[in-house]
């Protein structure tokens, strides 16, 4: 892809970062904050953003997760090993989030021409290339069979994931996002999944296909390049790359404007989330 082409280029990055509130932001706060940030991109009140997230000790499910048999049991095996639970409102499996794991988001405006969906996601890959292209590494994008939410964008080295890449569109405005686990170990990560699933679904026949987990196939980007990496060595490496591909790049927060669109999207987030637990206490 020629640098001209490349979606990292933009005139503009409007920089949100939330890497460092602590174990205080919850995850649905997350996903309230991107749809915002599509919608504001995609009408034209925000340039591009570059947001930054972590969260602590929180499983994301999917939409299928929530459809598993054995559900309840499930929750109750997460619970007990501390982590809290939540179900996100896009596609996908579930992902580990805690303070090892760095999350990052690229919002788009899709208005002069549309953002083919593999183009979002090759622009999050060439942006992690970049991150770390000091490093005698090959980052490739394939599916890792055995890792937890497993898809086509998969980035690993020598064929072990530390990333997984979405995508979210709304209104014009395309949010590409990622999980970068920068550090801990990303076996007991996948041991963690690996126990959900064992306790959900069991041995029961289910018509969707979910992941049969293998930890040795996950690890952190401090294991597989043999270094120590902090989120902040992270989001200096970020917040480089950006700076190379945009004439200007700012530090904000939500507009006056955004706030009344996030409060209304986070409303939509916890009662869809809401409903899901609450259908299991009927059942």
């Amino acid at each position: 892809m020629s640098e001209t082409d490349s979606l990292l280029m933009q005139q503009e990055w409007r920089v949100i970062d939330q890497s460092s509130i602590g174990p205080q932001f919850p995850a649905l706060e997350s996903f309230a904050m991107d749809d915002t940030l599509c919608a504001s991109v995609g009408s034209g009140q925000s340039t591009a953003v570059a947001r930054a997230w972590v969260h602590h000790q929180t499983i994301v499910l999917g939409i299928q997760d929530t459809k598993l048999p054995f559900l309840q049991e499930g929750l109750d095996y997460l619970r007990k090993h501390d982590f809290k639970v939540i179900v996100r409102n896009s596609g996908g499996l579930a992902v580990v989030l805690d303070e090892g794991v760095l999350n990052l988001s690229l919002v788009f405006p899709e208005n002069e021409r549309k953002i083919e969906i593999n183009r979002g996601y090759e622009a999050m890959w060439e942006l992690i290339r970049l991150m770390f292209s000091d490093f005698p590494v090959t980052i490739e994008a394939k599916e890792i069979v055995g890792s937890y939410c497993p898809g086509s964008f998969d980035l690993s080295i020598q064929g072990k994931k530390f990333a997984g890449i979405s995508q979210r569109r709304i209104r014009n405005g395309v949010a590409v996002q990622i999980y970068i686990c920068v550090n801990g170990s990303g076996a007991e990560r996948a041991e963690l999944v690996k126990g959900f699933y064992e306790a959900a679904k069991r041995q029961v026949d289910t018509k969707f296909t979910y992941p049969d987990i293998v930890p040795s196939v996950m690890a952190s980007l401090s294991e597989l390049l043999s270094t120590t990496l902090s989120i902040q060595d992270v989001m200096l490496r970020f917040l480089k790359v950006l700076k190379e591909h945009s004439g200007k790049i700012f530090s904000d927060s939500l507009s006056a404007q955004e706030w009344p669109l996030y409060e209304s999207y986070l409303t939509r987030v916890v009662e869809r989330n809401n409903k899901v637990f609450d259908s299991l206490k009927e059942s």
